[in-house]
């Protein structure tokens, strides 16, 4: 299994922040909660490593 990576890796995030916002507009408060639900299935899926999205858990609940 390969470690979580955390470091920076994603090119351009501040353009794939943006996009995210622009899939975001003009939805309310719950279709945008549901639409992060969506994303994170999504992605998890790809991911498709159990031991990395326990990791993941862990690090997003420990940052809130």
């Amino acid at each position: 299994m390969a470690a979580l990576v955390t470091a920076p890796n994603l090119q351009d995030h501040d353009g794939f922040y943006a996009e995210l916002l622009a899939a975001h507009k003009g939805l309310s408060e719950a279709e945008s909660g549901a639409m992060n639900a969506r994303l994170v299935l999504i992605l998890a899926n790809h991911v498709g490593d159990r031991e990395a999205l326990r990791e993941a858990l862990a690090l997003a609940r420990k940052a809130g």
